[in-house]
């Protein structure tokens, strides 16, 4: 036995769903048949749910609906009935609901403030509009308020409020000053969203009266002002001068110095904050920060990112704007502002609601008598909102009750709709936040069929080739449709014919035998109707004899030939392609009936040629190939450049253009192949041929096209392909009239030469792109993203104009237009410039180092914010320099080195470092300008690394068993030395190598006696230091034991010595040995594995020059000599000196000009030694009336320039006092500083110096000084004294 199955009911509403789909019927957009049917209303249009209006204008409050019949109106005001015809203010649009409220002529827009509903009704149902609130715009004034002076110390924060009146809608803030210029910003002042004016420090030049807060009603097109705020910043220098003027010279005063500050948030206030907004809408959250330097903001979302391609920064990222939020939008999100002393934060809880939207929205529904159907409205929104339904503007519970209707939620089920079942649904979802209001109908029809298809419509189709024969209908219930063949034919029936749904017919495969009259018949319970049309089916279009493959000589002539059958009624077309593109435009291809003929084949005519036949109904095509081969030999036939064009001619003289003809000349048995017109400009510029144009050589005439304003004349030169014939004789004038311009300059350009102006260039037009007199240009520039006007200037024919007075680095459009008497050329298009950069403000912060290995460092840094650059950012330098070598302790000359990283990099590596070596450095921004300041240097250590080779090692003393060893520490130690490693073994006759011996050396020795060794032995040593790292590169020597302590009669090389220069060294040495030795010097890379490089010295002589060396390199070198069993030197290590900027050698150090400049002094001071003893016997010198009146020889005045004795200078001898003269600044000498005391001769410290130089103290008016008995106190000048002035 079957069970039972129970449905649910949200199952039985979807299969209802699903059976309106299939039953609901489909009206076609047919105008006549609309126009016939009955419609319930439908609101086609109606004004806003929240209506601002401007008080002052007459308010429209728009309701437009169509039905049929056409509905009648009605207006509910606040919930009631709005009786129009009671209210003469008050009309109604004719054939609309719209009403028009007469405010104009006496009416108050205040009076009809409220919420208004429209009703279009008709006998099929009624639809009503939302509820349309209507509110007049209000600008109020601001309430009147005295505002005190904000007097504000350097470097604090500041708000300038501004509290705008409560306006509707609420005003536009802006901020500017008593000539209405706006108020620049930046990221230390900026204006909030509340706009008030926040100033993250102010600076001195924010001192001004005229802080102006401007409130913009749109509504209204009003602006109402805040009376003017002034500000005074009080710096510290006038801080300083302030308090010193009120108190006494025993008070200790003074303003502490702008200090800097940690962020401090000035809006929001506290560590977190919440904000709700709606789905859909524009979220807006602000962080500004006071501090000094200015704080940089910062957004992220804690836990998630920010929304991609919805996330924008506005206010110098001061706010964070996302558009079109939704619920995924929600969270928290943080603001930091963050400056070179520390960071704050901000948390703003983001909550997104959500006013109602649809999900599914209830559409009309058009049913037959006995269907069945649903309507549906689902809407979402947080909250979730609830749903009501309305049956022709009356809520459903108390509508007149219809049998075939039921409510279930969101969905409204029909069962056996009759016709008095047609109504108006309206669907209500509604939260916290707002409400849908959504019109849909039920209409119910009961039509006759209609066929819409027009009578004995035509159809043609080739045979074999599907028809379809169209049978549009409608009727309430839905016909049914049958098809068929001939007047009294059957019904069509069966697999050859396939019926649609839409009524189509449709034959897949139509033969000759299908054509003929086919009937359509519609019906339904309410009646019957039928259409004819007639098919007409076509032979197919066929090409019987094909263009076939063909290969021709140059210069001969082929045919193509395409012949074609097609039905008798129609037209066919043929066209020929060459390689799928059209013929070329050439007299050489003739097109016939059924061919294509070429002539003169060159070999451009290779290709494939296609013949493609088009009727009406079909289009069928052939191809073949075209192969051209060179022409068999001929007789020897002298080819020349043709003969110049004769005969010009211009005709057909127009505004813009002219009709050119002549006649060629002889083309001297090579065709010519074209001609190539060229044009003079008599009025701009006489005697210069323009290129104009170049036309196939088979053509002597052509149209040219002509400037205005240009006194033309042409000439025509011929072409072969031996070259280029003289130019034709030219063709008479023909001048042009004048017009405005047709294009604008190009390579219109905006970049700033300086920080505060804005440098436009363009590319002036020639002359004859002038059209006309007069010619000048319009320059206009604006600043980008800033509502402003563009502001113009008229310049002559220049191509540059300057813009002064620009902010620094901004982004300007610009755009250049020419003009000339006769008017303005089309509107340029724009382009986007910047005015001029300046030298970045801020250096990069954070920088760090790390230390990667004892050559390589890699630093970071944070970036300088884009508007602190002030320019085009091009990247980062690192200067850095080693401060001394941690093993040495020695400070050497700093040489600063500098790296550039291109880009906005955050990070560089320092390669080439010295191991174990205190290093500085620091990082700055680099834009177009120049460099910006410096970061605070930063101090970094390098590890140790292993050694270099020991400088030297040298082996002495040979005895019957020891040999002494003496070595040099490493020219790099790299690090603390903590030992060296000597390896040795012995060398037998046959120079094979003995056991190896190790010993280890403490670090501070430098020399060993090796002990017990075998006597008349070769040793081979190995020599290296090490430090903590690990071991360097060793160094090599060989040393021979004697026989018995007689002198050795073996040769031997030793005392290698090397006196190195930049790029050579002179090596020298001692040998003892046989005469006639020839010596050799080999040398190499210290460290390196690479063959050792030898040079012969000539002669017998025991030194050499190595040139070539490189600079600041370290080489091994020893001396050997031919012919003596390979006897060679120790190995001795030198290092070249460092690149030198110059080879200019400084003269102060050589020794030389020292012993010069010893041996000058010297005699000076003997010569004025003997000035001194001929003075003291009695010679007498005229300085003065005065000073002869003295006997005193002694306090004669001295020169201050060399120290010696004579008479006054004149005024070329007055010179400062040269380096190293003892004699201090202020012109005194201190009685410790000279054995010649002059403070006796001026009375006390009174004595002084004349403006020449001489010592005027005695004559000064003060007590003379008595004669004194002896020398105590006016002994001779010291000449020690008098050669430290000269020196």
């Amino acid at each position: 036995m079957m069970k039972k199955m129970s449905i649910p009911t949200s199952k039985i509403s979807l299969v209802l769903f699903l059976c309106q789909i299939i039953s609901a019927l489909d009206v076609p957009l047919d105008s006549k048949l609309l126009e016939d049917l009955s419609q319930p209303p439908t609101i086609t249009q109606q004004s806003p749910k929240d209506y601002i209006v401007d008080p002052r204008e007459n308010i429209v409050i728009q309701c437009e609906a169509k039905g049929k019949p056409p509905p009648s109106f009605s207006w509910t005001r606040n919930g009631t009935h709005f009786d129009i015809d009671k209210d003469a203010q008050v009309t109604m649009k004719p054939n609309s609901g719209t009403l028009v409220i007469n405010i104009m002529n006496g009416g108050k827009a205040e009076a009809y403030e409220g919420v208004y509903q429209c009703t279009a009704r008709n006998e099929r149902g009624a639809a009503i509009s939302n509820n349309i609130v209507i509110r007049p715009s209000r600008s109020p004034l601001w309430t009147k308020e005295k505002l005190e002076p904000n007097h504000v110390r350097e470097g604090d924060s500041l708000v300038l409020h501004c509290r705008p009146p409560v306006g509707l809608p609420p005003p536009i803030i802006f901020w500017m000053d008593n000539a209405f210029q706006r108020l620049p910003q930046s990221e230390r002042v900026s204006q909030g969203l509340n706009g008030d004016l926040y100033f993250s420090n102010v600076q001195p030049e924010d001192t001004r009266e005229d802080y102006i807060c401007y409130a913009r009603f749109n509504h209204t097109q009003t602006i109402q002002q805040k009376q003017p705020i002034s500000v005074k910043v009080l710096s510290m220098d006038s801080l300083n001068d302030t308090i010193a003027a009120n108190l006494s010279d025993t008070d200790i005063y003074g303003a502490k110095p702008v200090t800097e500050r940690q962020p401090v948030l000035l809006t929001p206030t506290g560590s977190t904050s919440t904000k709700v907004e709606l789905r859909g809408n524009v979220l807006l959250l602000e962080c500004i920060a006071a501090g000094l330097p200015t704080p940089v903001i910062r957004w992220i979302k804690e836990g998630g990112e920010l929304p991609a391609n919805r996330t924008f920064f506005e206010n110098f990222k001061k706010t964070l704007k996302i558009i079109d939020v939704s619920e995924a939008d929600s969270g928290n999100y943080k603001c930091i502002a963050r400056n070179t002393l520390g960071s704050v934060h901000h948390v703003i809880s983001v909550t997104v609601k959500a006013a109602p939207y649809w999900i599914t929205a209830p559409r009309n529904l058009v049913l037959s008598p006995g269907e069945d159907g649903t309507l549906i409205c689902r809407a979402n929104g947080n909250p979730k909102p609830s749903i009501s339904w309305l049956a022709n503007g009356v809520p459903i519970a108390i509508a007149p009750e219809d049998p075939s209707r039921k409510v279930d939620g969101d969905t409204i089920i029909f069962s056996h709709v009759q016709e008095r079942s047609s109504a108006v649904y309206q669907c209500n979802a509604s939260n916290e936040y707002g409400y849908l209001l959504a019109n849909a109908f039920v209409n119910v029809l009961a039509e006759p069929p209609r066929i819409l298809t027009p009578a004995n419509k035509l159809y043609q189709v080739i045979a074999d080739s599907p028809a379809l024969l169209d049978c549009a209908y409608f009727g309430s219930p839905k016909p049914e449709i049958e098809w068929f063949k001939g007047v009294k034919g059957s019904i069509l029936r069966g697999n050859e014919y396939v019926f649609h749904d839409n009524g189509t017919l449709e034959i897949p495969v139509a033969q000759k035998n299908s054509a003929g009259t086919y009937t359509c018949v519609a019906r339904n319970e309410l009646g019957k109707i039928q259409n004819e049309v007639q098919l007409e089916v076509k032979d197919p279009t066929m090409i019987i004899k094909q263009p076939e493959y063909k290969v021709i000589q140059r210069y001969g002539q082929v045919s193509f030939e395409c012949i074609i059958k097609h039905d008798s009624t129609l037209l066919p077309t043929v066209t020929w392609l060459k390689d799928n593109d059209e013929l070329p435009d050439d007299e050489r291809f003739l097109v016939g009936k059924d061919n294509l003929t070429i002539m003169n084949v060159t070999d451009k005519d290779d290709g494939t040629y296609t013949c493609i036949v088009n009727t009406t109904l079909d289009s069928v095509s052939a191809s073949a190939v075209l192969t051209v081969v060179a022409a068999p030999p001929t007789p020897a036939i002298i080819y020349a450049r043709p003969n110049p064009p004769f005969d010009l001619e211009l005709t057909g003289q127009l505004e813009r253009s002219i009709d050119l003809s002549w006649i060629p000349g002889d083309e001297n048995n090579s065709p010519i192949t074209s001609f190539v017109i060229e044009y003079e400009d008599a009025l701009h510029e006489p005697g210069v041929w323009h290129y104009q144009t170049e036309v196939p050589g088979t053509q002597t005439t052509v149209q040219l096209k002509l400037s205005p304003y240009v006194n033309y004349s042409f000439r025509v030169i011929a072409v072969n392909k031996i070259g280029r014939s003289q130019p034709s004789e030219p063709s008479e004038q023909y001048l042009t009239k004048s017009a405005s311009p047709d294009e604008n300059p190009a390579n219109v350009q905006g970049i700033g030469s300086e920080p505060d102006n804005l440098v436009i260039t363009w590319e002036p037009l020639k002359g004859f792109q002038s059209n006309g007199p007069g010619l000048q240009y319009k320059v206009s520039w604006r600043q980008k993203d800033v509502d402003d006007e563009w502001t113009s200037v008229i310049v002559a024919n220049v191509s540059k104009y300057i813009v002064s007075g620009t902010p620094t680095f901004v982004p300007y459009e610009v755009k250049v237009q020419a003009l000339n008497d006769l008017g303005y050329a089309p509107e340029p298009s724009e382009v986007i410039g910047h005015s001029g950069e300046d030298l970045p403000m801020v250096a990069p912060g954070n920088v760090q180092v790390h230390v990667i290995n004892s050559t390589l460092a890699k630093v970071h840094w944070d970036p300088v914010p884009l508007k602190s650059v002030r320019g085009h950012l091009q990247g980062y330098k690192i200067y850095y320099w080693k401060v001394q070598s941690l093993s040495r302790r020695s400070r050497r000359h700093v040489e600063k080195k500098i790296l550039t990283f291109r880009g906005n990099k955050t990070f560089g590596m320092l390669p080439g470092l010295e191991p174990y070596s205190s290093y500085k450095l620091n990082v700055r921004v680099v834009n177009g300008k120049g460099e910006g300041p410096a970061s605070p240097d930063k101090a970094f250590k390098t590890p140790e690394g292993v050694p270099s080779s020991p400088s030297f090692l040298k082996i002495t003393n040979p005895t019957l068993d020891s040999l002494t060893l003496e070595w040099g520490s490493p020219t790099h130690p790299n690090g603390v030395l903590t030992s060296y490693t000597l390896k040795f073994q012995p060398i037998n006759n046959t120079h094979e190598l003995g056991p190896l011996i190790e010993i280890r050396i403490p670090a501070n020795e430098s020399s060993l006696i090796l002990k017990n060794l075998n006597y008349s032995t070769r040793y081979k040593f190995y020599f290296n230091a090490q430090t903590s790292v690990g071991s360097g590169s060793q160094i090599t020597e060989e040393a021979v034991t004697i026989m018995d302590e007689v002198q050795p009669l073996y040769p031997r090389i030793r005392n290698v010595t090397t006196a190195a220069a930049e790029t050579y060294a002179n090596i020298s040495w001692e040998y003892e040995g046989p005469d006639h030795a020839n010596f050799y010097v080999e040398y190499g890379v210290a460290g390196s594995k690479e063959d050792w490089k030898k040079e012969i010295v000539n002669g017998s002589r025991s030194f050499f020059v190595l040139k070539g060396l490189t600079p600041g390199t370290a080489y091994k070198v020893r001396v050997g000599a031919e012919g003596l069993s390979g006897f060679r030197s120790a190995e001795d290590v030198f290092e070249t000196g460092p690149a030198m900027a110059s080879r200019q050698v400084d003269i102060a150090t050589q020794g030389w000009f020292i012993g010069l400049m010893c041996a000058v002094a010297l005699l000076i001071l003997i010569l004025l030694i003997v000035c001194f003893i001929r003075r003291n016997k009695g010679g007498k010198y005229p300085v003065k009336e005065k000073e002869d009146a003295h006997a005193d020889p002694e306090i004669q005045p001295m020169k201050e320039d060399d120290g010696t004795f004579g008479e006054y200078s004149d005024a070329e001898d007055h010179k400062p006092l040269k380096k190293g003269s003892r004699t201090p600044s202020d012109r005194t000498v201190k009685k410790e500083d000279s054995d010649d005391s002059l403070v006796d001769y001026g009375e006390g410290v009174n004595g002084q110096f004349n403006e020449d130089g001489s010592f005027i103290g005695q004559y000064s008016g003060k007590k003379e000084k008595e004669p004194a008995e002896g020398n105590e106190s006016s002994e001779a000048p010291s000449p020690v004294n008098a050669m430290n002035s000269f020196v």
